[in-house]
Formats: structure tokens, C-alpha cells, sequence
């Protein structure tokens, strides 16, 4: 457990860990996990710098070694970002941000770019049972339910049915998601103050049906890559549940492991 840097009692906020103060486990999680309540509530909000090291290791009564293990991991899972000589900043999500963290559909050379999107359906109904599952509603709870296609290179390649709750995004409307310059999830965070955070995917094979074949122009029946994801926001709570189906006679899943390279954007 990292040591404590002793800060006089007058430098010391409302927010600083006294013993007993805080759960099991390493004293950085807690610190992790009161950064991302305060990112949650707002507090810094995308494109914001957070106070120093040293302000933050005041604030929470913790040595600035503490905050600097809880802040890399947020670092690392792309909730913030550092820049060299400023400091730290909440992750500003933007297009090229939501194409590079979120987007793994490239071409045969492995470029990603942005998908034309169209609009194919949006209504408020009854979530089906693997979506109540995901996004741990009671099952027929209200979802507002969307249809989008997405082409590349003015070709349709990917079909997306997304389940919203309502509990979470209950102003979610046609006409805002209709008329967004933006990505869905940028319409989350500016419209609804929801940030996504982590996505969890399950991939399969699976073979087009009637409609998805339509959809991508595709033979019923063809091999078609099948995405299950969930976006979750701060505090873990499940925001969308998604299901993607992929052509990829043209186009590939790209995981990146490990170290990623830099962008050459």
C-alpha cells in the first residue's frame, strides 16, 4: 500500500481518506474511484484539465505517487489524457477520438474512416430478453430501439440494432439522433451527459437473416461477422446494449494488443 503524504489538516478537503475511511484493496482504487465519481458528476467535464498531482494528493490526504497509479489507469483506459508540459485532461471525445477507441471495422489495407450512416428506424418499446439481460433491466422494460446502417466506401457494410434504456437516457429522441453531425456516443455525452467509457464485445460467426441480408445486400444466409456489445459509462453502469452484424468480404475486425503505435493522423 503506497504511503500517505503528510499534509497539514488545513490543506486537507472534505474528500480526504482517513483510515477505516475507504474498502479493501491497494489505496489507489480508491482514489480511482472518487476521480471517476467526480468525472461522472461533472465536475471536469471533456477537453478539461484536472488539478495538479499535487492538488489532487492535498484533496485526498494520499501521496502524489497514489494519485499518479490512479490517474495512468485512467490514462490507460482513454478517460483521460496527459500532455506533455499542461498536465492532465478529462478525454476530449471527438470524431477522430470515438473512430480510434471505438471503431474496429478497417478495409484489406487496415485503414479505419468515418462510416456514412443512415438512419433506418427509432422507436420507443419493450426491451427483448437478451438486451434486459445486458443492460440489467426487468425484462419488457422501456428501451427506445434503433436501426442504423452504416457504408464504406458507399458500400453498405454494417448493420447495427441498439437498444438504449430509458432509465438512463429517457429525452433520447428521433430527432436529435436524426439531425447529430456526431457520433452516437458524442450525442450521449452533449445532449444526455452520458460519457461512454468501456465497451464489452462478444464476437461470433453467424449467417445473414432475411433482414440483415437485405440490409447489407447480401444472399440470405451468407457468413456475416456478429457483434454483441455493451457501453458502459463511469460508474459501470450498462448504457446500450448493441448488435452489429459485419460484411467482411471486404473488411476485417482489427484489434490492436498491446502497445499501440502511434497515430500517424
Amino acid at each position: 500500500m503506497a504511503r500517505r503524504l503528510a499534509i497539514a489538516p488545513e490543506f486537507r478537503g472534505d474528500d480526504a481518506l482517513t483510515p477505516g475511511g475507504f474498502g479493501h484493496g491497494p489505496l489507489y482504487r480508491e482514489v480511482k474511484r472518487r476521480l471517476t465519481a467526480s468525472l461522472r458528476d461533472a465536475e471536469w467535464r471533456q477537453g478539461q484539465p484536472l488539478p495538479s498531482e499535487a492538488q489532487l494528493a492535498a484533496r485526498y490526504g494520499v501521496s502524489m505517487g497514489t494519485v499518479r497509479k490512479a490517474i495512468t489507469e485512467l490514462v490507460a483506459e482513454r478517460v483521460l489524457v496527459r500532455r506533455q508540459g499542461r498536465g492532465t485532461f478529462v478525454a476530449n471525445r471527438d470524431r477522430d477520438y470515438m473512430l480510434d477507441a471505438f471503431f474496429n471495422i478497417v478495409d484489406a489495407s487496415g485503414h479505419k474512416e468515418f462510416p456514412q450512416v443512415r438512419l433506418l428506424s427509432f422507436r420507443a418499446t419493450q426491451a427483448d430478453q437478451k438486451a434486459a439481460h445486458h443492460l440489467g433491466l426487468r425484462e419488457r422494460a422501456r428501451v427506445f430501439r434503433i436501426e442504423n446502417l452504416l457504408s464504406l466506401q458507399d458500400t453498405p457494410v454494417i448493420l447495427d440494432r441498439i437498444q438504449v434504456s430509458r432509465a438512463v437516457m429517457p429525452d433520447l429522441n428521433e430527432v436529435d439522433f436524426r439531425a447529430r453531425d456526431q457520433t452516437i456516443f458524442g450525442l450521449y455525452q452533449r445532449l444526455h451527459g452520458v460519457t461512454v467509457t468501456r465497451l464489452d464485445e462478444w464476437i461470433r460467426a453467424a449467417n445473414a437473416d432475411a433482414d440483415v441480408a437485405r440490409a447489407l445486400k447480401l444472399k440470405q444466409g451468407t457468413a456475416v461477422l456478429a457483434i454483441e456489445r455493451v457501453a458502459y459509462t463511469y460508474d459501470e453502469t450498462p448504457v446500450e446494449f448493441r448488435e452489429r452484424y459485419v460484411n467482411t468480404s471486404g473488411h476485417a475486425y482489427l484489434n490492436v494488443l498491446g502497445m499501440k503505435k502511434p497515430s500517424s493522423r
